[in-house]
């Protein structure tokens, strides 16, 4: 697919969309991080927000005990010995390989959960990739950070409020975010990806029987953002 040892690749999966897997996750990790080598890096979305997160419902956080509802590949990075998940009450991403502690650290700083401070921002920065294995753009949490930069409307509740999350090494602190409006009216990422593909910012692959996107995630901020600036209502449904 192009990739070569020393990248960085943000990848949202299924498992099973690859068929059967010898080795199961691990033999995906596994391949992926043979690729990168001991320089790049392999990132996962570890997303724990939910519906109800809110002022009167805050999200509960611990780095090493929430797991995330990503799926088994982003549950076995996140587990494995080397790696490391950044500090977010919602949105946190885990990370391994040589750009690791750049990738994750600051997130606790955010905020929104996908800003400037965040993993996903982060990646484009360094000209990582966002792979989509056997998922669509509706699992591609980087457009989230598009809307966050570009502002738009709709995303976000508008409350700022204080968090108390826990993190290595059991040491509490408290993080002031503004949370994922789940009640914002509906949205269709993938009205972005005749426009990715054609742009020639995306290219799609199989392996096995899985269709994958590989996404240069600078390019698509870049264009997601501009397109969002001028149109803010773009992909509301």
């Amino acid at each position: 697919m192009g990739l070569e040892p020393g990248d960085a690749v943000l990848i949202h999966s299924s498992l099973k969309s690859f068929g059967h897997v010898e080795g199961s996750a691990f033999t995906v990790v596994g391949s992926l991080l043979d690729v990168l080598g001991e320089e790049g890096t392999l990132i996962v979305p570890t997303l724990t927000g939910r519906r109800e997160d809110s002022l009167s419902c805050p999200p509960v956080f611990h780095v090493l005990d929430t797991m995330c509802w990503t799926g088994i590949i982003p549950e076995t990075v996140r587990n494995m010995e080397g790696a490391r998940r950044s500090l977010h009450p919602t949105h946190s991403a885990a990370a391994i390989g040589g750009r690791k502690e750049y990738i994750t650290t600051g997130h606790e700083k955010s905020g929104s959960p996908c800003d400037e401070n965040s993993p996903y921002y982060k990646n484009a920065e360094i000209n990582g990739y966002i792979m989509l294995a056997g998922v669509d753009q509706e699992s591609n949490t980087s457009i989230h950070s598009c809307e966050e930069i570009a502002g738009v409307p709709y995303h976000l509740q508008e409350a700022e409020i204080d968090i108390t999350i826990t993190g290595y090494e059991g040491k509490r602190l408290t993080v002031r975010n503004r949370l994922h409006d789940w009640e914002k009216p509906g949205t269709d990422f993938n009205k972005l990806d005749e426009l990715l593909e054609k742009k020639g910012i995306m290219k799609k692959y199989r392996a096995g029987n899985s269709l994958i996107r590989l996404i240069k995630a600078n390019d698509m901020f870049e264009y997601t953002i501009d397109l969002l600036r001028k149109d803010p209502y773009y992909l509301l449904i």
